[in-house]
């Protein structure tokens, strides 16, 4: 079984990100976020790093 206290909702993400959910829900779709359907999105915090991760300035 899944352990959801180990997701982020796609409003925790909104509020970390300083972005709307619509908008995570649209980079989601765009599989740039990688998220698990969960009944809602779930995204797993490593997936979150990764995604700031490559959208970091080199």
């Amino acid at each position: 079984m899944f352990d959801l206290t180990k997701y982020l909702t796609v409003r925790q993400v909104a509020r970390k990100l300083d972005i709307t959910e619509e908008w995570v829900r649209d980079l989601i779709k765009a599989k740039e976020i990688k998220a698990t359907k969960i009944g809602k999105w779930r995204i797993k915090p490593e997936d979150l790093k990764q995604f700031i991760k490559s959208r970091t300035n080199k």
